[in-house]
């Protein structure tokens, strides 16, 4: 049993992920696990594989980095996603993609926390209301009957629900530590590390998970993230206006691209 740092949807932003490893190491939680989205977005992808490589992260594989390895296609994808990842496809160094490969699509921590992306079956499914919890409860029973916890990503938001039978409530996320029940089933999202694509701010988001205590701590912290936005669109990572109206129209005439 052990402290963990608990990371994802990094989205190939260097200046949250470091702003985030260095926050956990301050706090004691050296061990980290991801739940995926290492890459895609920003123009950082290499930095940040290498980052959580060298820190022996227990890291899955996300849908963003399937798109990346062309192993999963932009059907389910926004305009500005598929051009980001466009080049991230384009620009992703040997070594980055032969890490990425190796990441499997779920990993079990200490027999009972499960790490997953989207859902527990679906990489790129939405667990955002009670009825998707519940559903992947139901997964979570079959497929992994030993975990009580399952950390997820790929909504981008602060979540814990607590499952009771068919029974989900969705806790509190600002009441600093939560101690989870022992004796109930868990679904947490830690939040995203990149938060390029959210308007109410610009927060790098995180948790702490204490597996002998049974809790969890949410972490939000500022980043440059100026210094990220100039950078990917130097590099051209960000679509414009116009090739986003282009991008729909072509997808209404043929639709989205695999």
């Amino acid at each position: 049993m052990a402290l963990y740092g608990v990371v994802g949807d990094i989205h190939g932003n260097k200046e949250a992920l470091v702003t985030v490893l260095a926050a956990l190491e301050r706090r004691g939680a050296v061990r980290l696990l991801c739940v995926g989205d290492i890459v895609g977005y920003n123009a950082d992808p290499d930095a940040c594989a290498a980052l959580l490589r060298e820190r022996g992260a227990a890291s899955i594989a996300g849908n963003h980095d399937l798109i990346a390895l062309g192993r999963l296609g932009f059907r389910r994808c926004a305009n500005k996603v598929i051009y980001s990842l466009r080049r991230t496809r384009a620009r992703l160094a040997p070594q980055t993609a032969a890490w990425l490969e190796t990441l499997p699509p779920n990993r079990l921590v200490e027999q009972a926390v499960l790490l997953v992306h989207g859902g527990v079956r679906d990489v790129e499914q939405y667990m955002v209301t009670p009825g998707h919890i519940r559903q992947n409860a139901g997964y979570l029973r079959a497929d992994f009957p030993a975990a009580r916890l399952c950390f997820f990503g790929h909504s981008h938001e602060q979540k814990v629900y607590e499952v009771d039978g068919d029974e989900v409530s969705e806790l509190a996320t600002s009441s600093g530590r939560i101690h989870l029940s022992r004796d109930k089933l868990h679904f947490v999202n830690s939040g995203s590390v990149d938060a390029q694509r959210k308007n109410s701010h610009k927060l790098a988001e995180c948790a702490i998970l204490d597996t002998a205590g049974w809790s969890v701590e949410f972490l939000r912290l500022p980043y440059d993230a100026a210094s990220t936005e100039t950078k990917a669109a130097a590099a051209g990572y960000r679509i414009g206006p116009w090739l986003d109206r282009l991008y729909s129209a072509r997808h209404m005439v043929f639709g989205r691209p695999d």
